[in-house]
Formats: C-alpha cells, sequence, structure tokens
C-alpha cells in the first residue's frame, strides 16, 4: 500500500475505505429508497471494525480521533438495532438514518484530516488544519451530509425503505 505503514495501519485504512466505499452505495439507497442488504452489512461491519482498530493504535490522552471513534461505537449499535432487531419501524427507520449517515460522516471528516496530514500538495495547503482549505473542505463535506441526511429521512424514501 503506502510505504512506511506497518501492516496493521494498511488493514485499519483497507478496512476504513471499504466503509466509506460501502457506505456511499448505501446512501444512494438511502436517497433511493433501496435497502441494499448486502452493502448495508457491508458497511456497517466495516465501519465497527473501522472503530475497533482504530482503538489499538498507541495514543497518548484523549484525541480527536478517539473522541469520533467513542461516539461512532455508541451511535452504530442504535442503527444495528434499529435496522435488524427493530426493522425500522415507525421512527425506527429514521433513527437508522441518522446514526448510520452521522457514522459515515465521521468516517469521511477523518479521511479528510488523514488526507490533509499525509499528503504533500494538501500538507502544504494546511500544515496545521486550522488553515482556510482545510476548514472549507470539512464544511462542505458536512453539509453535503447533512442535506444528504435529510434527503434520505424524508418520508417517502422511509416508506420505500419499509416495503423493501
Amino acid at each position: 500500500m503506502i510505504s512506511g505503514m506497518n501492516a496493521f495501519t494498511q488493514i485499519h485504512v483497507l478496512i476504513s475505505l471499504i466503509g466509506i466505499f460501502t457506505g456511499i452505495i448505501v446512501v444512494f439507497g438511502l436517497l433511493t429508497g433501496k435497502r441494499l442488504p448486502a452493502w448495508t452489512a457491508s458497511f456497517l461491519v466495516s465501519t465497527v471494525l473501522t472503530n475497533v482498530t482504530g482503538f489499538f493504535f498507541p495514543f497518548h490522552g484523549v484525541t480527536p480521533g478517539i473522541i469520533i471513534g467513542i461516539i461512532s461505537m455508541v451511535l452504530l449499535p442504535v442503527a444495528i438495532f434499529a435496522l435488524y432487531a427493530r426493522n425500522l419501524v415507525g421512527a425506527w427507520a429514521r433513527t437508522y438514518v441518522i446514526t448510520s449517515m452521522i457514522a459515515l460522516w465521521f468516517n469521511v471528516f477523518i479521511l479528510i484530516v488523514q488526507l490533509f496530514e499525509k499528503v504533500p500538495s494538501l500538507h502544504a495547503l494546511a500544515p496545521t488544519q486550522s488553515e482556510p482549505p482545510f476548514k472549507h473542505t470539512q464544511i462542505v463535506v458536512l453539509l453535503l451530509f447533512v442535506v444528504l441526511t435529510i434527503m434520505a429521512a424524508t418520508k417517502s424514501r422511509i416508506e420505500r425503505l419499509r416495503i423493501a
């Protein structure tokens, strides 16, 4: 993969990218009212694994990544429960959409952080990640996720998800 990365880091990155890729497919399913069970299961499993493996990296003190991982590990069981135990009935459908979209956004947020940290051209634009290019990128992505979440959580799409 990337030179200088150990095997564990490579596995973590691969799982994270699988989670993001499958999550994007799941978002398209949510937007069209389709469940996509295999893609959804892949997204949920890989996102849980991303979070779990993230906790095995050495760290000193609480970092933003750790906080995001903890919040995500609270949200993901709720999404899984809403989907598999409650079968998206009633408010559980909207709960699933919101919690799964936040979990995906967290993964994309961390991806952007890592890209600005590791890709030389991006790092040059925002070496401390407090510069406008980094902030603007994160704001645009957040707004995109807010819009997509609202669209996916609309009643008509939720009704189609329950039927599918």
